[in-house]
This record gives C-alpha cells, structure tokens and sequence, in this order.
C-alpha cells in the first residue's frame, strides 16, 4: 500500500521563529493595587490529549505537612511551571482606545497592579492580603497573563513579530463574544474560593484603569492519584507527552532575548459530544484516537509512555494507527518534531454543552495552525467536536523580586 502523504519523514524542521477621565482611572487604579498588596509541564501529543499530573502531598506522621505557598516571582509565570491546579478561570478584557500614550501608561499601570495583587493573593496569609484568603493555609494559586495581538499592533508594544489572530478553519463555529481580547489573564488553584476570591480582586484591579471584561471560562480537572495522567470528558488519558525541559527551550520558550521565558498560547473552546462519542464501541472509540482508552497506550505499543510507531502495518497493509486518528494527525513528526506545551481543563456549561478548553504554548503559533488544518480535513474525531471560541496572546515572562510584569515591554 502505497505510504500516505501525512506518513512522509519530513524533510525539515519548521522555522522557529477622555484623556482626562482615564487619568483619573489610572490614579484609582494606582490607589487600590497599593491597597490590594505588595507581593515543565508536559506536552500532550494530540489536541484533545492534554493536562499535567496532579501534585501530591508529602506524607508525614500525624498527617501531612502544610503546603508551601505557591511563589508569583520568578523568571516565567507560575501558570506555566507550577503542575496544574484542579480549578481554572480564564478572564479575557479589553481596553478601549483613547489615545496611544494614554492606553501605554494605562496598561502598565493594570500589569502593576496585577503585579502587586497577584503577589500578594499567593502570600495568602498576609497582613496586607485579602481577609477571605487568610482563614487556612497556602494559597494555592496559579497566574498567567497574556497580550492579545490587537492591543498589541494598536500600542506598537515589544512583542514577537508573527503574533497574530488565528486564520478561519472550516468547521469552525465561532462566538465573538466568547473569543479574542487585548488581555487574558489564567487563574488556577485548588479550591473555587480562592479562585473566585482572586478573580474578584484582579477584575476589580484591572476596571480601576479602565479595562472592561470581554468573555469568562471556568474549568476543571478529574480527581487523579498523583503521578497518574487525568482524563478528558471522552474518557481518555490527557496529556501523555509533553516535552522535557530540553525540548520546551526550543519549541515552547522564546530564543535568549527579550522573549526568553515567555510564549504564545493558543486557546480554543473545544464543544464535545460526550453521548454519542460514549455510543461508540470502545475499539472504534481507540481507533478515532489513536490509542487505547483503558491503559491510554497507542495502539502500537503497550503502555502509555510508548511512542506511536506511524508507520507499523497489519499484515493487511493497513496501518495500525489508522489515516485519521487523532493521534497520527498531531504527531511531531508530521511537524518535524515541533512539540506543544498543553495545559488543557475540561469545562460543563450546560447539558449540551461540555467539552474541553484547549490551552497549548508554543514559540511558533504557526505550528498549530498546520496541526489543525490537518485535523480539520480529516480527524476522526470530527464528528464529535466543535470549535465555539478562540484566542491568541503573548503570555509575558515572568517577574522577578523587584519587578513588574511587562517591564520588558517599555525597554
């Protein structure tokens, strides 16, 4: 049988590559952050095989241990180091034009008071934090920022040159309203009081300079043991392969420069049709994805951490790894082994709508781009699946003690 197109070594890597009145916004802004406070993941190998391990708990006698605060500071966002948190919401804003100069300092002014209330929300316990998040222990609490490619353009701000809005994919049904923004902010942690507590805090720090919220999404993650990979909404391991440190510094991270330690997400609010997907027998279910729901291993191999083997046959000629299964469609070697950091959450809005809500890093957004114009002409899990909101930002490098997030933006 004659090998298909997808299944061709690739012969080269990809390239990596009123004025007044919003003074006056800016000054209450300045006033309420002061008040507020002062303080590798892994890489899945399909768009809808996601998600980090869970972290544990030391064991000790008597019980275990108090948890250490989750630390803010640092070379790169605590959204993107610290393993992932059961709860998420993502907040997207907008900030509306006035003047160039005006809306420059009017958002460096909400990154510092992000900054400081995000800081401070991590210390927890602190005298200057938030009463509500002062009655146990650790805050445990994740954040992530991000720029969006229109505020970016429109401020002519110092970001990587091929940031853009995605390209239309056919299938795609797209919810303005739930899609875009000038900023997107993550927040996980381990509770829902706490990330309802801090979501309050930052929204009310970022419409004291005059930002206004765009869209919200909350998700979440299964109960896992910890080690152990958790499972999306079709019942399948998410998030199998991720790439090590390694790999992360050459398809994840920005190269040594102003970009180094931040990335590019890329988010998609992915519609999934758990009932009829559960309808299917388990093997036709396993030949969609690419590999077993049982023990999460493809269908060449025997356990979970096994590389797919693409181009293993039956004695048929047929392969084993069928033309259109998910796995296949998203394997780095069709992307001359481009890798993506994926740090999805399942989400449950309503009855008929559940699914996931795809969240990849990636120094090259383009990489997704190729990923899913192949998924879109023929993934087997197609009929199964709706793409209803889309996002792309910046996601900016971490802060160091002493600095605020965004500094490098004014350099």
């Amino acid at each position: 049988m004659p090998t298909e197109p997808e299944n061709e070594p690739p012969s080269s890597p990809p390239a990596a590559p009123g004025l007044g009145r919003r003074r006056a916004l800016l000054a209450a802004g300045a006033v309420l952050a002061a008040g507020v406070g002062a303080a590798v993941g892994e890489l899945a190998d399909g768009e809808l095989a996601d998600g980090d391990r869970s972290p544990g708990r030391a064991a000790a006698t008597g019980g275990p241990p108090p948890e250490a605060p989750t630390p803010f500071h640092g070379a790169r966002q605590s959204g993107l180091t610290v393993p992932q948190l059961p709860a998420t919401k993502i907040v997207a804003f907008d900030l509306p034009p006035t003047s160039a100069a005006a809306d420059r300092e009017a958002l460096r002014t909400l990154l510092a008071a992000w900054t400081r209330t995000l800081a401070t929300a991590t210390a927890g316990s602190g005298p200057s934090s938030d009463p509500r998040l002062r009655a146990g222990g650790a805050t445990r609490i994740t954040s992530l920022v991000g720029l969006g490619p229109a505020l970016a353009a429109r401020l002519g701000l110092a970001v990587p040159a091929a940031l853009a809005e995605l390209p239309p994919f056919p299938g795609d049904r797209l919810d303005p309203a739930r899609s875009g923004g000038d900023l997107l902010l993550q927040l996980c942690a381990a509770d829902h009081w706490t990330l309802a507590v801090v979501t309050e805090l930052a929204t009310t720090a970022a419409q004291a300079t005059g930002a206004t919220p765009r869209w919200s999404q909350s998700g979440f993650l299964p109960g896992t043991e910890p080690g152990a990979t958790p499972r999306n909404l079709f019942g399948f391991k998410d998030g199998t392969a991720n790439p090590d440190e390694e790999a992360a510094r050459q398809w994840v991270w920005g190269p040594p420069g102003p970009h180094e330690n931040a990335t590019v997400l890329v988010y998609r609010r992915i519609r999934m049709d758990t009932a009829a997907f559960a309808a299917l027998p388990e093997e036709k279910q396993n030949l969609a994805m690419g590999r077993r729901a049982g023990d999460g291993a493809p269908l060449t191999g025997t356990a979970e951490h096994d590389e797919p083997d693409l181009y293993a046959k039956h004695p048929d000629g047929s392969y084993v790894i069928p033309v259109a299964a998910h796995v296949r469609l998203t394997g780095p070697r069709l992307d001359g082994g481009a890798r993506m950091l994926r740090r999805g959450y399942s989400y449950d809005d309503a009855p008929g709508d559940r699914g996931l809500l795809f969240c990849a890093f990636m120094r090259d957004q383009g990489q997704f781009t190729r990923v899913q114009d192949r998924l879109a002409a023929r993934d087997a899990l197609n009929p199964f699946v709706e793409h209803t909101a889309s996002a792309v930002a910046y996601v900016l490098p971490g802060a160091p003690e002493g600095t605020s997030l965004g500094d490098q933006l004014w350099s």
